[in-house]
């Protein structure tokens, strides 16, 4: 291999560090990949605010699937909703990857979260980490058209499509857990944390690093004997 091809093989570290991976993105052939704060669309937040810009992930996804030296990606989130599109954007993506992906949720996957967390080929939430679950809605008091609640009903559908086909909750279980009154203050939703979001089928497994790592680096043993 002639020292070109070599370099075209090298991820760029220095944009790495940029896009907030990390310089050590190589090692071990694991590239993290951190998601926190609000997801930030085609919307810009304000001031203030931490966010991590769906623009930024997006190559370093194309990135771990095309770059031969990366085995596999350990997705880390923490997250407090954002943009929907974006994120379930993102989860596609994550999803079609043909290289193994582990999640871990470690302080919250709030709102479009519990895609993104689901999206790997197996997931972990740590022990106090929490899982906020409700419908698609907007701020404001009025919607103005009913065109526009179609609009809030076709999104839900989509993104409970996707939960229920990459993770082993039901539709039902899951939608019923979205319009609960009964649990946060002047709102609909429920929010699971740690095992009970296991034991309803949400997550794999409650577990940290640790366990994600060792899980990831089981799965690429097993994508490489193939």
């Amino acid at each position: 291999m002639s020292e070109e091809e070599k370099k075209d093989q090298l991820i760029d570290t220095e944009s790495l560090v940029e896009l907030g991976s990390g310089g050590e993105a190589l090692r071990g052939g694991i590239l993290p990949i951190n998601i926190i704060g609000e997801i930030e669309g085609h919307t810009e937040l304000g001031e203030g605010r931490k966010a991590t810009k769906y623009e930024h992930i997006i190559p370093l996804i194309i990135e771990a699937e095309e770059n031969p030296q990366i085995k596999g990606v350990l997705l880390t989130l923490n997250t407090m909703g954002g943009d929907v599109e974006a994120g379930l954007a993102i989860s596609e993506l994550i999803a079609g990857m043909t290289k193994p992906c582990v999640t871990l949720v470690l302080g919250g996957g709030h709102s479009i979260g519990v895609p993104l967390a689901v999206s790997g080929d197996y997931s972990f939430i740590s022990p106090t980490g929490t899982m906020t679950l409700h419908p698609v809605r907007t701020t404001g008091l009025v919607v103005g058209i009913s065109q526009s609640f179609d609009y809030f009903k076709r999104m839900q559908e989509r993104i409970v499509s996707f939960v229920t086909k990459h993770s082993n909750i039901t539709e039902f279980r899951l939608t019923k857990l979205m319009l609960n009154t009964k649990e946060l203050a002047n709102d609909v939703g429920s929010i699971v944390i740690g095992q009970k979001a296991v034991d309803i089928g949400l997550i794999n497994e409650v577990g940290s690093v640790g366990n994600a790592i060792a899980k990831l680096k089981e799965l690429i043993k097993q994508s490489e004997a193939k």
